[in-house]
């Protein structure tokens, strides 16, 4: 049932109207008058910045053949400069780069507000590239062929308008398409439902469709292994955002269904196939005392024995499976990746990285525990590229390594010893041991043990990066404390430097908070699906136990305490703050979705219904009124009866005040216009709403900057400072009582 005709914000939800934006540019105004006069707004703004263009920081590197590639931004190129190096530069503190390609300078003769987006290289040779260019930051992306040997973009190579597009190389004079052309290419999420074979120097229209999903689908994809001597293509059919079918597309042309569970997740690797389980699974045909494998665990099969079961139309029953990696109370695995010969496992045990290294000897599999750095985060990044003949990095790898209070750090780490060579260093912005980080667990309403993170100032501070602030010298007593919190989409909060926290927040003495809580992926799938659907409930449950631990243990108290969370942690933490408004002092809300009744039927939001559930059934509506928080708005206590209608027309008399009157605590609402996923008139209309029942509200609308809010460093830096502004003036008690706009 779409309900819209029922909304008086619903004019709102027109991103480009002008009267939407001039709403919009009118809020916007307010926020910004109101959070740049704060003390140390500009200071902070300016080191923020700093830290996001420092020149000291870690290149990000891809290796394709020969060189290793990067996306560079800083100060003098905020959109970025295209480059390579070899390996042997890249050891150095300063290498030679070789440009490819500058993003400010061909948006300067363009006229266009360019993001880069990626690229996809055409091995063995790597001279051509597919090139993806958003305008603003949008998921939606120009796509144009690029020669990288002469250094422009290929006069009529493969060139594709803006839209939602998936493509990848099949050979130098082909590439796999799909891409909006028209009615029934795309699915109701907005995604491609066609994939076309388009060969060069012939119209886009004449491509044959190759294969297709359905509608409903969230979308059709196609993956390409050019690994010689085992090449295949695969197609993808996503049903929803946690299952999907795939089929290998045979000599002949034709689709083979590989016969595997849905909600798995299979990649081949040479002469195997790896699975990934999301739910216990034990194959069919398997001996009846063989247990099911438990979801969380990663199979190996010989791929020839999986595709002989499917071409001789049976499961799975004639295959042999062993696995590589059960869960186990505590640890999980978060990813992994694979060298030539060795399957690389980055597991979590409690929230902090563990690696192994998983090879065949001949015989048998056989695992280790490598000697890594942490307790923190690692990550694992071969340098393996299958077209190099006689490979000299074929079990070489790039070692990440982080924690909260350590800066990143690069390492080169081979395979076959734990030996790591240190290759690049992240710089530090603030001295650790002022700061002090722990883990601590909260009891959620269920019983169950939630773990977060906790880094708190430990010696006397200066407050240099804000004007005004005054020194620290104790932990003792209760401060500020912002807690940051996702909870959704088996996304993991694992441990990150806080470069920026360190110099806008814990340098003024404030308390920073991560928590992990269910619905996230920290303890595996199961960890996740225990807060879906009607489950969802749990995670708000788990973030308000982690306030109330907060305030237990005396490190914060109500009046002091802000939660954070962007896109569906915006949804976190605006369900959060209508339920337990009495434990809170500021929300910050990012790229939120809030109006839980129509979010399918706004951009991206179809593809996530196996999270949420499908508002149009009245047993999943059930579930979703009760903490949409668009639909859960209180008016506030002593609010004066309403006008008849707003400035803008909305007839208030409409809106619904579906609790007592509730005192909420202020609230920070940011959207990008060029969000292309989460719709902003999900803040829009929330802002608007809370508005009518008398709150205080500050929204913030970028104009630029896609789902990330941002289009470069100068807007992320910007919009920061707005937010650590805002949580200043909410939650620091020496902060003068300033009436809130």
């Amino acid at each position: 049932m779409d309900t819209s005709t029922d909304d008086p914000w619903a004019w709102l939800e027109d991103v480009q109207g002008d009267r939407a934006l001039d709403w919009v540019r009118d809020r916007n105004a307010l926020t910004r008058a109101t959070l740049e006069a704060e003390p140390g707004f500009a200071g902070t703004r300016d080191a923020l910045r700093a830290i996001l263009d420092s020149r000291e920081r870690i290149p990000d590197v891809r290796r394709r053949g020969d060189f290793l590639y990067n996306l560079w931004k800083d100060a003098d190129h905020p959109r970025g400069l295209w480059r390579r190096t070899t390996l042997e530069q890249y050891r150095r503190p300063q290498p030679d780069w070789d440009l490819l390609l500058d993003l400010d300078a061909l948006a300067a003769a363009e006229g266009e507000n360019w993001v880069w987006a990626g690229a996809r290289l055409q091995g063995p040779q790597y001279r051509r590239a597919l090139l993806s260019l958003s305008r603003g930051g949008a998921d939606a992306t120009v796509v144009r062929e690029f020669d990288l040997v002469e250094r422009r973009f290929v006069d009529g190579g493969f060139s594709l308008p803006e839209a939602k597009t998936d493509v990848c190389w099949d050979g130098p004079d082909a590439i796999w398409v799909g891409t909006d052309t028209g009615a029934g290419s795309l699915t109701d999420s907005g995604y491609p439902r066609q994939l076309r074979r388009w060969a060069r120097g012939t119209p886009l229209a004449d491509a044959p469709v190759v294969f297709e999903g359905a509608a409903q689908d969230v979308s059709a994809s196609v993956a390409v292994d050019d690994t010689p001597g085992f090449e295949r293509t695969t197609f993808w059919r996503s049903l929803d955002f946690w299952r999907h079918r795939v089929w290998l597309r045979q000599a002949d042309g034709s689709p083979l269904l590989l016969p595997l569970p849905e909600d798995a997740t299979p990649a081949f690797w040479g002469r195997w196939l790896l699975l990934s389980l999301r739910s216990d699974w034990c194959a069919p045909g398997a001996p009846d005392a063989t247990p099911p494998w438990p979801g969380g665990s990663l199979l190996v099969a010989e791929a020839d024995a999986v595709l002989a079961a499917a071409r001789a139309g049976r499961a799975a029953d004639a295959v042999h499976w062993q696995a590589l990696f059960t869960p186990q109370p505590g640890l999980s695995l978060a990813g992994w990746s694979t060298t030539r010969e060795v399957l690389l496992l980055e597991c979590l045990v409690h929230v902090s990285g563990q690696l192994r290294a998983v090879h065949h000897d001949g015989t048998a599999w056989q695992t280790r525990t490598i000697d890594a750095p942490g307790p923190g985060t690692l990550s694992a990044q071969p340098l393996h590229d299958p077209w190099v003949a006689d490979d000299a990095l074929a079990e070489h790898y790039l070692l990440h390594y982080t924690d909260f209070l350590t800066p990143d750090s690069l390492l080169l780490a081979h395979t076959g010893n734990d030996a790591h060579q240190p290759l690049k260093q992240r710089p530090r912005f603030f001295d650790p041991a002022t700061v002090r980080a722990e883990q601590c667990f909260a009891r959620s309403a269920d019983g169950t043990q939630v773990p977060y993170y906790v880094l708190r100032p430990d010696t006397a501070v200066d407050g240099a990066v804000n004007a005004g602030a005054e020194a620290e010298a104790t932990i003792d007593g209760p401060r500020p404390t912002l807690l940051y919190a996702y909870g959704g989409f088996e996304v993991s909060l694992q441990p990150w430097y806080a470069a920026g926290w360190g110099a806008a927040w814990l340098a003024r003495g404030g308390v920073a908070v991560v928590a992990n809580l269910r619905g996230g992926g920290e303890y595996g799938p199961a960890w996740h699906q225990a807060a879906i659907l009607a489950g969802k409930h749990r995670s708000h449950e788990d973030l308000a136990a982690v306030a109330e631990d907060l305030i237990a243990r005396g490190i914060t108290t109500p009046a002091q305490l802000g939660i954070q969370g962007g896109s569906n942690g915006g949804l976190l933490v605006g369900a959060v703050m209508l339920q337990r408004p009495e434990l809170l002092g500021a929300v910050v809300c990012q790229v939120p979705l809030l109006d839980m009744r129509r979010y399918h039927r706004l951009l991206a939001g179809a593809s996530w219904m196996a999270e949420y559930g499908d508002p149009d059934q009245d047993a999943h509506w059930d579930w979703l009124r009760r903490y949409s928080p668009y639909h859960n708005v209180p008016a506030a206590p002593g609010l004066a009866a309403p006008p008849a209608e707003d400035p803008q027309g909305a007839r208030l008399a409409d809106v619904p005040s579906p609790h007592r009157a509730l005192r909420l605590p202020p609230v920070l609402l940011t959207t990008s216009t060029r969000d292309d996923r989460v719709h902003p008139g999900h803040a829009r209309k929330q802002a608007a709403r809370l508005l009518a029942q008398g709150h205080r509200v500050l929204y913030w609308e970028n104009i630029e900057g896609g789902h990330g809010g941002a289009a470069d460093n100068g807007q992320k830096a910007d919009v920061m400072a707005l937010e650590f502004s805002f949580l200043w003036r909410a939650l620091d008690p020496r902060a003068a009582a300033t009436p809130w706009p």
